[in-house]
């Protein structure tokens, strides 16, 4: 997921302003498009980067690659803002209902799932000792 919505944000740079319109960007980045200023092009690459960071950890997470410098650190950090952006579609529905589409619900969804997965990913990556110890602290 994290891989695809940065192509998605990537895909911004080429598309133009409609794009960043439809991805919801801040009126300042849409107006960047517009005006063809540095600003737009240099945003959607940052946050690209920043999503292409959070998949290299999922992939650590899920052992697909190998383990990364702060990877649990990361990884819970990922699971609370990721679930708590999907959990905040609810109350946000009810605020701003004339403002809710289906695609923002698919959107809240997909974060809160991403979030559990990200959760899932920090539990399996705990010491083994950890995972077998009994509650005392005994194999």
């Amino acid at each position: 997921m994290a891989t695809i919505t940065a192509l998605a944000h990537l895909s911004c740079i080429y598309l133009g302003e409609q794009c960043y319109r439809s991805q919801l960007a801040p009126p300042v980045i849409i107006e960047s498009a517009i005006q063809g200023t540095w600003l737009a092009p240099v945003a959607s690459v940052f946050i690209s980067l920043l999503f292409l960071l959070c998949g290299i950890y999922a992939l650590a997470g899920a052992n697909i690659i190998r383990a990364i410098p702060l990877q649990r650190l990361a990884l819970l950090t990922l699971a609370i803002l990721c679930t708590l952006r999907g959990l905040a579609a609810v109350p946000l529905s009810v605020i701003y209902w004339q403002q809710t589409t289906g695609f923002s619900l698919l959107a809240s969804l997909l974060w809160f799932l991403c979030g559990c997965g990200f959760a899932v990913g920090w539990y399996y990556t705990r010491p083994a000792t950890e995972l077998h110890c009994n509650r005392d602290g005994r194999s």
